[in-house]
């Protein structure tokens, strides 16, 4: 299902770590930070833009910062976080080498290098296919970072269930997500809230409820937004359209939006919306063009292992590109 790529895609789109005091969204340090954590704030503010080699750079200084004053909790914090960089590069065994180091410092009584550790340690359970494991460790985080005051870490173990728990899971701690956001004003993580929402109501079927969630979710990239981010949430809303089959509708959001991802050379997500516009000029009777948008597609999306990650939908392609060839012959 296309959930499994909005969902990756909408926790691309926010990084978003707890200020361990004021100034580090914007990666500038605050007085009462020490060196470590002024670092780690830029660390994170690189990491944000997903310049992960260069985040890892400032990561490592951090270390070395908080190794001369040995301080473990920032040094917890750094390691974790080195670790981090490696697993979204698909490195999981270098990654896991970082975070055992982590783990041997970590300390539940100190909040920022704990919670940290934690957050870290959830999401390689989550790669490794843990997920009972992974949703128990951010369920327990969530309830940790709450007495901590660590609102917006709350925030991402609430996001984090919403994508590793069942589907009643997923609708419950999105909405909790949503809701400790709301009332801890981390507006920035809403985009993304939404957006995970809008697919898990996808998965299910809901599809009314998933547009609904993913206009929400375009509101909020606008406002905090990278200019990724606002084009995946244009594509959201005209993929909706799609799935609700009002085609016309769908067709006016996602052409511009195909050209947006041509110039941005998204190649996967170029794949997805030829194959929505496929499914439109299919519908209307234009097979000629829907074949060349779905031969499109099938190559793009061949290339980004959808196969692999939605074999049904990749099956469901190729017989759209075999029926439209036969139905020009």
């Amino acid at each position: 299902m296309l959930y499994v790529q909005l969902a990756a895609a909408a926790t691309l789109a926010c990084f978003m770590w707890a200020a361990d005091s004021a100034g580090a969204d914007s990666g500038q340090p605050a007085p009462s930070q020490t060196e470590a954590q002024a670092i780690i704030a830029k660390a994170d503010s690189v990491f944000n833009t997903r310049q992960y080699v260069t985040a890892r750079h400032f990561y490592e200084k951090a270390l070395t910062a908080a190794q001369a004053v040995d301080h473990k909790s920032d040094m917890t914090q750094a390691l974790a976080m080195i670790a981090r960089t490696y697993l979204v590069e698909d490195e999981y065994e270098v990654g896991f080498q970082w975070l055992l180091k982590a783990e041997k410092l970590a300390n539940i009584d100190e909040p920022a290098g704990w919670s940290r550790y934690q957050a870290v340690k959830g999401r390689f359970l989550w790669k490794n296919n843990r997920l009972d494991e992974s949703t128990a460790l951010f369920k327990t985080l969530y309830e940790y970072c709450i007495k901590q005051n660590l609102y917006e870490r709350a925030v991402d173990a609430a996001h984090m269930v919403a994508i590793t728990g069942t589907p009643q899971e997923q609708v419950e701690w999105g909405k909790k997500g949503i809701d400790q956001a709301m009332a801890g004003n981390v507006t920035a993580w809403l985009g993304p809230l939404w957006n995970n929402l809008g697919a898990t109501y996808e998965e299910m079927g809901r599809f009314d409820s998933s547009l609904e969630a993913y206009r929400k979710a375009r509101e909020y990239h606008y406002s905090h937004g990278t200019d990724r981010n606002k084009v995946l949430a244009d594509y959201a809303v005209g993929h909706a359209l799609c799935n609700l089959k009002k085609y016309e509708a769908a067709g006016q959001w996602l052409r511009p939006v195909l050209t947006k991802f041509e110039e941005m050379r998204e190649d996967e997500f170029i794949g997805l919306t030829c194959r929505d516009l496929g499914e439109i000029s299919y519908v209307s009777g234009d097979y000629k063009e829907a074949h060349a948008l779905f031969v499109r597609a099938g190559e793009l999306l061949k290339k980004a292992d959808m196969d692999t990650w939605d074999s049904a939908g990749y099956s469901e392609l190729i017989l759209r590109i075999d029926e439209t060839k036969a139905k020009m012959e």
